[in-house]
């Protein structure tokens, strides 16, 4: 029902223009501040600093602001088609509009290449820790297997235990890689998920760069309009003027041929 009564007058349309205005800016605020944070925690990857947690908190804000930049869009759009209210000037709302797009696509900007970062980073990371994982896997099989064929049975006991729990660390720390590359892949698909965004982003552009090309061909067209009338004032108004003017020495050369005849008359009967 609030819905349905906001547009039923200017005030409420005015308070929605102001509401998604609001709402947009502080969006792409948030998206900028999340954008440091998430370079900030790239520059850890690959360092002594990279750990699970790191590379978790990097993911959950990338998944978070990759969210808000789709409302975002929304909201743009929405705040787009809104109708200005009677009375405002509607040249404001459009600078309004152009600005608030204009900062968010290089807020998308950034954040696209803070994504593109840490997925290389990622990557790099990730191709190094299986490398050192694989070493490690065939140093200590090829210890295992020493163990076992010089030790008694009592050690070989022992070993067979060691064994296993190097086994299980194996298969955790293959799960853990298998984790970093579902995060990678993920991370990937947000990455198209920005560039549908762009693409979105450059149509509202082009509708918004019609609606005002629009605007300015009917300006143009009013403008032809009212000099067309100005002219064809002007010349009415010459017209007029020389019909006046017409007038005055026809009654002129009607009073004087008058003159003439009665002074003939006059002259006549005189005589």
């Amino acid at each position: 029902m609030d819905g349905v009564t906001s547009y039923q007058s200017g005030g409420g349309r005015n308070g929605d223009l102001h509401k998604y205005s609001h709402s947009i800016g502080s969006n792409i605020q948030k998206i900028s501040q999340n954008v440091k944070s998430m370079q900030q925690l790239v520059n850890q990857l690959g360092t002594d600093q990279d750990n699970q947690q790191l590379r978790a908190q990097l993911h959950q804000v990338q998944h978070y602001t990759g969210g808000l930049a789709k409302d975002t869009t929304v909201e743009l759009r929405t705040f787009k088609s809104l109708p200005v209210p009677p009375g405002q000037d509607t040249r404001t709302w459009n600078m309004q509009t152009e600005r608030l797009t204009r900062e968010f696509s290089q807020a998308l900007n950034d954040f696209q290449n803070a994504q593109r970062q840490a997925a290389s980073k990622e990557k790099e990371a990730l191709k190094k820790a299986r490398a050192d994982s694989d070493a490690q896997y065939f140093e200590d099989g090829r210890h295992g297997a020493a163990l076992l064929d010089l030790g008694d049975s009592e050690n070989k006991g022992r070993t067979q235990q060691s064994q296993m729990q190097i086994q299980m660390e194996q298969e955790q720390e293959m799960q853990a890689l298998q984790e970093r590359e579902s995060q990678i892949r993920q991370l990937e698909s947000d990455i198209m998920d920005v560039n549908q965004i762009f693409k979105d982003l450059a149509t509202m552009v082009h509708e918004q760069g019609e609606v005002v090309d629009s605007i300015e061909a009917n300006v143009e067209a009013a403008q032809v309009h009212v000099s067309q009338a100005s002219g064809q004032l002007t010349q009415a108004r010459q017209y007029q003027e020389k019909s006046r003017q017409k007038a005055v020495v026809l009654t002129l050369i009607c009073v004087s041929i008058a003159l003439v005849i009665g002074l003939i008359v006059w002259a006549s009967g005189k005589w």
